[in-house]
């Protein structure tokens, strides 16, 4: 028989991010029983795990979570390193309870609530806050496994450093933000093919002088005025979540100056080698896939997804199942709903939601009433 540890909650976090620990700044104010659940051994650690030379595209002046500004030069950019440490300190900073090492495989009924459960833990809530988006599972075509076992293949969830590539061509396949980034650093040391046609470029240069003067423009739009709550913002959401982000720091000019060659879409491979839309075959000794990542939402056991499998929601809202919310997902409220100018104010937004569900003091969740939503 399966042992478990049973533990009474009024609201559960499933995933310690920005998106997560934001939202429990504002639960712990408000003097809520919760508690953030991550897959993670540490906070941060799902930025540690990136790229080693990954830097952030915003600057410093957006990055803090509420309560804490990100320490610093404003107008830097700060690596991932730091954005983890960072994360790290706002835990112990606001004694927030988080649980690391607790990847949640399932959320389901559980009476009038949820039960949440992470191995041989569940958790039973009122309330359960998906701030994870879903399992992130890499995307690769699917003749990935037709290429020649020789050739060193990875994702770029996978890739740290060109460290770990064999002599010889690189193939990159995807022409993104990671892609373009990851090409622009093995192609210093590789020769390498960038293969895919990027969805435009910021027209201005990425730098301390975008930090001070373009990006609050940016910032701007998407925060307040591409929104679900505009005309535009409600026309620009559906191609926006389809499409892929324009080419922010990284150019194909800067790609160039170094020889990166670029390439026209993958098709397909050949006798083990992959092969481009115009017929040419690359002998590539590695391969890095920037191809994004599926989202598999299969682990939440609950009505709330339309059939496509994306949330059926309004700002975080779960529309047919109260006690479920979601946050950090792409546009779901504003463009910059994913980034970290915008998940604080989605964040603040559901802390005031949660707080119209009063626990009675006794503990009596069967009894809890709910207050009018302040403004």
């Amino acid at each position: 028989m399966e042992s478990h540890q049973h533990t009474e909650m009024d609201t559960v976090i499933v995933g310690g991010g920005q998106a997560g620990l934001a939202l429990g700044y504002w639960l712990s104010r408000e003097g809520r029983d919760f508690v953030i659940l991550d897959g993670n051994g540490r906070p941060g650690d799902a930025w540690r795990k990136r790229w080693d030379s990954l830097r952030l595209f915003t600057p410093a002046k957006y990055d803090g979570l509420p309560g804490f500004p990100f320490p610093g030069d404003r107008l830097a950019f700060p690596t991932k390193d730091q954005l983890a440490d960072y994360l790290e300190d706002y835990v112990v900073r606001f004694d927030l309870p988080f649980v690391p090492s607790a990847y949640v495989e399932e959320i389901s009924p559980d009476g009038e609530g949820f039960a949440v459960r992470s191995g041989d833990r569940i958790w039973h809530t009122r309330n359960v806050v998906i701030a994870t988006g879903g399992h992130r599972i890499p995307k690769r075509p699917s003749f990935a496994g037709d290429l020649d076992q020789a050739i060193v293949q990875m994702h770029s969830q996978d890739y740290k450093n060109p460290g770990q590539l064999r002599d010889g061509t690189v193939l990159v396949v995807g022409l993104g933000n990671s892609g373009a980034e990851i090409a622009l650093e093995v192609g210093r040391s590789h020769d390498t093919v960038l293969s895919g046609k990027p969805n435009g470029e910021m027209p201005m240069r990425h730098g301390r002088t975008a930090a001070r003067f373009a990006l609050p423009v940016v910032r701007f739009l998407g925060v307040h005025v591409l929104t679900l709550n505009t005309p535009v913002g409600r026309k620009a959401a559906p191609g926006f979540k389809a499409m892929a982000a324009p080419l922010i720091r990284t150019k194909t000019k800067d790609l160039a100056a170094i020889g990166v060659q670029p390439g026209p879409r993958l098709a397909g491979v050949s006798d083990g080698l992959p092969v481009l839309d115009d017929g040419t075959r690359v002998e590539a000794a590695n391969v890095i896939w920037c191809t994004g990542y599926h989202e598999d939402y299969s682990w939440v056991k609950l009505p709330v997804f339309d059939e496509q499998g994306e949330p059926k929601q309004t700002r975080g809202v779960a529309n047919d199942l109260p006690g479920v919310y979601f946050l950090g997902q792409e546009f779901l409220f504003a463009a910059a709903s994913a980034t970290l100018p915008g998940v604080c104010r989605d964040a603040r937004y559901l802390a005031r939601r949660l707080a119209t569900v009063r626990p009675v003091p006794d503990g009596r969740r069967d009894k809890e009433t709910r207050l009018p939503m302040s403004r």
